[in-house]
């Protein structure tokens, strides 16, 4: 029996989903961090990432043939010559670099992700500026959050996946590092970049003393964790998409053709032969918890005539901003008139987002993005039958159940495609 694990780092904790080869789950488990803990985060992220595995039986940890780890895109480290960070991580938020973000528009593509003030490299930059030059002495490489977690498997620096690369400049289209990059004065070594699932290495003998992992264990290259949530939910084919329902909305498409367009906040992840467009809308379940409690939303959607419309025409967002598919940080929430019944109000706001929804995926169609023949639907959302079936009047396509809704899921189905592959 063959066993693969994958492993999600997330915001608020970390995950491991163990399947076999026919992707049924054989062991799933968590490991919150420690909220109150004054471990920097990556002695966090290592004592996820033990309890994870060594909390695995030993029978199961004795037939895993391949590991798949992802991360929060962006997250990056600082790391010296065998892989000790020196500094704290720079989480997948953070924007300390704003003030390096302008001069890159001057030399970077306009719409490369790395114009932002969150990009890896901004927070390359940043360090170069501010880290003194004792500590910049000894940086050798930037890692990201997911490639320093397989390198404490695999025991080999500088290696990353190019979704996890995709934010530090690296070009997708051509597979390698664009010249304009390349001219940059950095202080650090950038990461050699592989297809994400392809083999970085298998198991060191440390690594196998400390986990009870197998030598023979292949850890194979990463990704983000928004695409291996993506991988989650079973879409594999062009046409195929996902919509996450979660705090905000985000939808990704799998595309024949590459779309990236930053006046609508979209961009385009490579996956095999084909492209992973999409964009994320602020618009979601964030702003139905302003106004309704679980219990309530569950109730008052039930009640919902979701088979026609609420003559409302609402834009629901938190406060002002908006970013796909209008991009505009001044756009205005629209949530007037309020009716006095809650149910109506609620039919307005879930209709609201759906409306949205629709319009991203006619948005991508319109720039060149494979039609859209199937949406399957994750996040907490995706339980809500009321919601589904007013997003099914409205979308193009129809609506499936994500097959999971766990990007650790995701990891190990790209573990298992690793393991295959180098058969």
């Amino acid at each position: 029996m063959a066993y693969f694990a994958g492993l999600d780092f997330g915001t608020s904790g970390a995950r491991i989903t163990v399947i076999d080869a026919s992707q049924t789950i054989i062991v799933e488990d968590k490991a919150p961090y420690a909220s109150a803990s004054q471990l920097a985060w990556d002695r966090l992220w290592l004592k996820a990432l033990d309890q994870l595995i060594q909390n695995l039986p030993e029978a199961t940890r004795a037939k895993l043939k391949a590991i798949a780890i992802n991360g929060t895109s962006a997250t990056v480290l600082l790391c010296n010559s065998v892989g000790q960070p020196i500094t704290p991580p720079l989480l997948y938020d953070d924007d300390c670099g704003e003030a390096y973000r302008e001069p890159l528009t001057a030399i970077a593509p306009a719409g490369s992700p790395v114009l932002s003030a969150t990009s890896s490299l901004v927070k390359l930059l940043w360090w170069q500026e501010t880290l003194p030059s004792s500590a910049l002495q000894q940086a050798d490489c930037l890692v990201h959050q997911a490639d320093w977690l397989a390198f404490q498997l695999h025991g080999k620096l500088r290696l990353s996946d190019y979704h996890n690369a995709l934010k530090l400049g690296y070009d997708v289209g051509q597979l390698a590092y664009p010249q304009w990059l390349a001219n940059l004065d950095l202080p650090v070594t950038l990461p050699t970049v592989q297809a994400p699932g392809s083999l970085l290495g298998y198991v060191s003998r440390m690594a196998s003393e400390r986990y009870g992992l197998p030598r023979t264990c292949a850890v194979t290259a990463g990704t983000t964790d928004s695409i291996a949530a993506f991988l989650a939910s079973g879409a594999r084919s062009p046409g195929e998409a996902v919509t996450s329902l979660g705090s905000t909305l985000v939808i990704k498409l799998l595309s024949e053709t590459r779309v990236d367009d930053s006046r609508y906040g979209i961009y385009s992840h490579r996956l095999g032969n084909l492209w992973l467009v999409g964009g994320a809308s602020n618009t979601g379940g964030a702003v139905l918890k302003q106004y309704f409690s679980d219990e309530a939303l569950q109730k008052l959607s039930s009640q919902i005539p979701s088979d026609r419309p609420s003559q409302l025409d609402y834009y629901p967002l938190i406060k002002p901003g908006e970013r796909f598919p209008t991009n505009d940080p001044d756009y205005s929430p629209r949530l007037t008139p309020r009716p006095s019944d809650p149910v109506h109000f609620l039919h307005g706001l879930l209709e609201g987002i759906a409306r949205i929804e629709a319009q991203g995926y006619d948005l991508l169609q319109s720039l060149g993005a494979t039609a859209p023949t199937v949406i399957f639907t994750a996040g907490g959302g995706a339980q809500n039958s009321a919601w589904t079936a007013l997003r099914q009047r409205l979308l193009p396509s129809p609506i499936r159940p994500a097959v999971s809704t766990e990007a650790s899921f995701g990891s190990a189905c790209l573990a298992l495609e690793g393991w295959l592959k180098i058969q």
